[in-house]
């Protein structure tokens, strides 16, 4: 069977329609197999998840004991995103001669950290399906991290040149609220929202733009100028505390006696940094994100780095190039270059991530099914194509999510399965949106919007990166990409964070893409036609990347108890045998230098 480029580009709504899977794909036409240009849905895709579930869900037991030991290696990963990538690389760096094999269930490696691609107007645009940046370097970056990296080829010090800091705001672009008429009365997006910098942000004449009563008006205009001390009845000792025990979203209602409205307005505020609305973030989390009501409360402000760090450390795909650097090391033939700007353009051949006789093989859409310490190594069991395999290793890491370890690793004991279930990653869905002009920012001189209570709580322009040859896109009358971020809740789910996650999680999965399309071009529409925006004009292409398991599990004050699930995260990565646990998930963390951290820990339990 063969497949045309133009076929094979047209993304996975054609390929279910005609009955191809990405295994059936890389049978037909390994030369063809590029998983990065695909459009549609993306991240967590038809054909990734359904044996996890028949597992997690149905609770089918997978037995591959009677099969035979096809291949035998001195490490197996199971999970070949950030983590796994980065266990493999260190593996290989204390046995350089070890063979090693990594297991994924997506269609393409990276984890999170995805890469998008499109094509129009003659040029190539990159985006990001997942994992954005790296985030603080100075603050969060351990010597393992910058080791790794510094090896990898990346010089954290080259993004202060190719990110282009004042692109947009040299144009008069900045933020903007869209407050939709379902919850305001009234559509109307409100530009020039005050910026963080010297001196005092004025939120008064913006704030007077909201569609709201005057009196909500006068609250938030009190809320933002930062004099108010709203705990005045607490002692100075006890105000940190009881932060860590209420929500934001109840703080603002009690305390600030903010009313329904005005509450709306901050409904979505913390779904970009906390992964959830603000009903379960703690205050005292909302007042590290910089939130106001807290600055007449008198407390102690912790100096941390990572504010004072630009958030500018970023490839044109996001962290997809850190992933690209790890497998071009670990499979040095599949790409060319030996620099943190030549992976930007590299064209990787996926053909050979699996070539037999290869000292690292990296084997896509194959879910682990069983893994079980025997005598001399470990057996994995996996599932490809609906067809069942065992495979054999002295020792075995563990890189995928924390709440699937428990079905494949079955003989865990009670307490770490229970402790590995208690990361509930949080839902997210990130969008990125080709549009053929983007002279509607420029008219509206918009260049992010935030929205309370749409789908889509935050859209902006794409980070701006000059590297490696890639260009960001600096001409309005030409097309550029548009990020879209969604965290989905369910009303009515319950106060826990944990049930609402898993409630959210079902949301996603029961979304079809024409359905996520029908939102995108009416919020967009609603946001940017007064600019001139028109969709069915100007949208070129979709992909929707959906998270059903997105964020990593972080301690959360309301749920957690008082050490803030500490027992519990390091119960559930205890190795077992000669099987340890890596993944972000064991950090209880959703950033990139976590994940290295804990492949790092990971590799060095294994004797």
């Amino acid at each position: 069977m063969s497949i045309s480029r133009r076929d094979f580009l047209n993304g996975a709504a054609l390929t279910i329609a005609v009955g191809m899977t990405p295994v059936r794909w890389l049978q037909a036409a390994p030369a063809r197999y590029y998983p990065p240009a695909l459009q549609g849905l993306r991240g967590s895709h038809p054909g990734s998840f359904e044996v996890a579930h028949e597992m997690g869900w149905q609770k089918k037991v997978f037995n591959t004991d009677g099969l035979p030991i096809e291949e035998e290696y001195d490490l197996v990963v199971v999970g070949a995103g950030i983590s796994g990538l980065a266990a493999a690389w260190f593996y290989r760096e204390k046995h350089p001669a070890a063979r090693i094999l990594l297991l994924d269930n997506h269609d393409d490696f990276g984890g999170h950290a995805k890469r998008n691609e499109f094509n129009a107007a003659g040029r190539l645009f990159l985006s990001y399906g997942g994992s954005e940046s790296l985030d603080s370097p100075k603050a969060h970056f351990s010597p393992v991290v910058y080791r790794l990296l510094e090896r990898l080829g990346v010089k954290v010090e080259r993004f202060e040149k190719a990110f282009l800091q004042d692109l947009y705001s040299d144009l008069n672009l900045g933020s903007s609220v869209f407050f939709d008429r379902q919850t305001f009365g009234r559509d109307q997006l409100v530009a020039g929202q005050p910026e963080e910098g010297e001196g005092t942000p004025d939120w008064n004449g913006f704030i007077e733009q909201f569609p709201l009563p005057i009196s909500d008006r006068d609250k938030l205009r009190e809320l933002y100028a930062g004099e108010q001390d709203y705990l005045a009845e607490l002692a100075e000792e006890d105000k940190a505390d009881y932060l860590t025990r209420i929500s934001y979203r109840d703080y603002l209602r009690k305390h600030v006696q903010l009313s329904e409205a005005a509450l709306a307005y901050f409904k979505q505020i913390s779904n970009d940094y906390g992964g959830c609305t603000i009903e379960f973030i703690p205050a005292s989390d909302a007042h590290a994100m910089g939130f106001p009501g807290f600055a007449g409360l008198g407390l102690a402000e912790d100096e941390l780095e990572a504010e004072e760090e630009p958030y500018i450390y970023h490839f044109p795909d996001g962290n997809a190039s850190v992933a690209r650097l790890l497998v071009r090391s670990l499979i040095p033939g599949v790409a060319p270059g030996n620099s943190m700007e030549d992976i930007v353009l590299a064209p990787f051949d996926y053909a050979k991530l699996d070539g037999r006789g290869q000292p690292v093989r990296l084997r896509l859409n194959s879910t682990a099914v069983s893994v079980q310490n025997r005598a001399g190594g470990v057996d994995v069991g996996y599932s490809t194509g609906g067809q069942l395999h065992r495979v054999r290793g002295k020792q075995c890491v563990l890189a995928c999510y924390n709440m699937l370890i428990p079905y494949i690793l079955r003989d865990l004991p009670a307490a770490q399965a229970h402790a590995l279930s208690q990361n509930v990653k949080l839902p997210m869905v990130y969008t990125d949106v080709l549009i053929s002009n983007w002279q509607s920012f420029i008219k509206l001189s918009v260049q992010s919007i935030y929205s309370p209570n749409m789908p889509f709580a935050l859209v902006f322009l794409d980070f701006p990166v000059d590297l490696g040859g890639y260009l960001a896109q600096r001409d309005p009358d030409q097309p550029i990409c548009v990020r879209m971020v969604h965290v989905p809740s369910v009303e009515g789910a319950g106060p826990d964070l944990r049930t609402q996650a898993r409630a959210a999680r079902g949301q996603i999965y029961a979304t079809t893409f024409a359905q996520y399309e029908e939102r995108i071009r009416d919020q967009l529409q609603r946001m940017l036609g007064a600019g001139g925006f028109e969709q069915q004009r100007d949208i070129l292409a979709i992909t929707v990347n959906r998270w059903p398991h997105g964020y990593s599990w972080a301690s959360n004050s309301l749920c957690d108890g008082e050490d803030g699930g500490e027992a519990l995260m390091h119960l559930a990565r205890k190795p077992l045998g000669q099987v340890a646990i890596a993944n972000s998930d064991a950090a209880w963390d959703a950033y990139l230098h976590s994940a290295i951290d804990q492949a790092w820990r990971a590799v060095g339990e294994l004797s």
